[in-house]
């Protein structure tokens, strides 16, 4: 039974046990709802959150643990020797999982029967060239061990199906009777189901803190992995990047932190002045008519694929620079630079800077604006001494969300800035950013206990660091004007 399956069960089973629960209360008090603690409906909510709360509790713990213990079961059976190098456990378990799969499209194909594909063999077919027929493509030929493996994952797998429809089906019918039971017209029904609600709420509330400490804890340990490879002081001072996965390599941070700040200040110096000046035209000077227009015009910047803006500034905007600008002025001769990247990506978050400045200077109270003007102030010193500080919290925020933006854009830098690492004051100098490199070296045949990839997660954690310093300088910023106005 598949998982959409077995949801629509227990919401089957929530919804019969909503109707019942609601008609035992009111059979309780012969239909007069008056003599109940509890609105009727809330009766009933009380059993749909009884059979629902076990249930997908149950199933989501069931989708946790079962992974773990399969591949933990599968891994102890297999050869010591294919776990020889550090983290080739991850990719003997991914082809047994890949394997696995294959296998399963052959079967639902028709391409093999279900007891051909567990007693298949790799000396009497090819498991590449098969499972290639059903459009399942593998890198390298299966060997008999991770065959096994993969044979032993889908009946583990079959087997943890079977026991997770049992379990999830029996623990709705378990609330739900529960539910029936404990439902009488002296039951708190209302307290409940608003406990139920707070502690839905405070989860979500939580699910933002978590995966906070989620992304922080899987980047700290593989940053502390690299550092025990690879001392510090070569990567936060060292003038070089030059990553060699044969040895001796430098991986100086300096030119990558360089050129990511570099862009984003390019970046800012565009957006920010055009955003904001358009934001204020929108919300202060233009007609009903023109903003209907305008606005709309504005955000479609904003669903383009930052891969066009790629090509963008690969095509026009780089030879634009290069031949206008860094030819005549001496400054370079190639289409490629922090300029061109910086152009591009200001244009792509002027929307971002626009819409939400312009919803936050909608905001400012119109008594405002009325009691400026009835000092005598014109609209422009209105605009500039009153609306702007007012909105101020709200437009750094915006500001932060477009540099944000622009730290992490990756596809706009490959394309309009190249992959030079070098600390250079000249704009129209190829250079890149962390956000690139990080890609650089996640991709490919790499080895994942190299300190070469294992800087990535440096860089990483090192991006965190200035989004994290950039949000307390907003918010210090905020907090300082905001006094103002409280």
């Amino acid at each position: 039974m598949t998982v959409l399956f077995l949801l629509i069960v227990v919401a089957v089973l929530a919804g019969a046990a909503f109707v019942l629960c609601r008609q035992r209360v009111m059979a309780s008090v012969q239909g007069d709802p008056k003599l109940l603690h509890s609105l009727p409906m809330y009766y009933g909510w009380n059993g749909t959150i009884m059979v629902l709360l076990p249930a997908l509790g149950g199933l989501v713990l069931w989708l946790l643990i079962q992974p773990m213990v399969i591949e933990g079961r599968i891994a102890a059976a297999l050869p010591p020797d294919m776990m020889a190098a550090g983290g080739s456990m991850d990719l003997v378990m991914s082809d047994v999982r890949r394997v696995a799969g294959g296998l399963d499209v052959a079967v639902s194909t028709g391409a093999m029967t279900a007891q051909q594909a567990a007693t298949i063999s790799t000396e009497s077919a090819n498991i590449r060239d098969t499972l290639a027929a059903v459009g399942v493509a593998l890198g390298a030929d299966v060997s008999p061990a991770v065959l096994s493996a993969a044979q032993d994952y889908r009946v583990m797998t079959a087997w943890g199906m079977m026991g997770r429809t049992i379990l999830t089906v029996l623990l709705a019918l378990g609330g739900l009777i529960y539910a029936v039971m404990i439902t009488n017209r002296d039951f708190r029904a209302r307290n409940r189901v608003e406990a139920a609600v707070k502690g839905l709420l405070i989860a979500a509330s939580s699910i933002a803190v978590l995966t906070t400490v989620g992304i922080v804890y899987s980047m700290l340990t593989e940053t502390l992995n690299f550092f025990a490879q690879y001392p510090f002081q070569g990567f936060f001072f060292s003038l070089t990047w030059s990553p060699n996965f044969r040895g001796d390599s430098e991986l100086g941070i300096l030119p990558l932190i360089w050129g990511t700040l570099y862009i984003t200040l390019i970046s800012m110096l565009v957006s920010v002045p055009i955003g904001l000046y358009a934001a204020i035209y929108l919300a202060e000077y233009a007609s009903k008519s023109v903003r209907a227009w305008v606005k709309p015009l504005i955000e479609v910047i904003a669903g383009i694929p930052t891969v066009v803006f790629g090509l963008f500034a690969l095509v026009t905007v780089g030879p634009m620079l290069r031949d206008y600008f860094a030819e005549p002025l001496g400054w370079g001769d190639s289409g490629s630079s922090v300029m061109t990247a910086g152009l591009v990506i200001g244009i792509l978050n002027i929307p971002f800077i626009s819409s939400l400045s312009d919803d936050i200077i909608n905001s400012v109270p119109q008594s405002l604006r009325d009691g400026s003007l009835g000092l005598g102030a014109t609209r422009s010193e209105t605009i500039r001494q009153v609306v702007l500080p007012a909105a101020l919290p709200g437009i750094v925020g915006a500001c932060l969300m477009a540099a944000s933006r622009a730290i992490g854009e990756t596809m706009i830098v490959v394309m309009g800035a190249g992959a030079a690492a070098k600390l250079s004051l000249n704009p129209f100098e190829a250079m890149t950013t962390m956000t690139v490199k990080i890609v650089g070296q996640l991709t490919g045949d790499t080895d994942f206990a190299a300190p070469e990839t294992l800087v990535a997660f440096a860089l990483g954690m090192t991006l965190f660091v200035i989004t994290l310093a950039l949000n307390i300088v907003a918010l210090l910023i905020v907090r300082k004007y905001r006094e103002q106005y409280d």
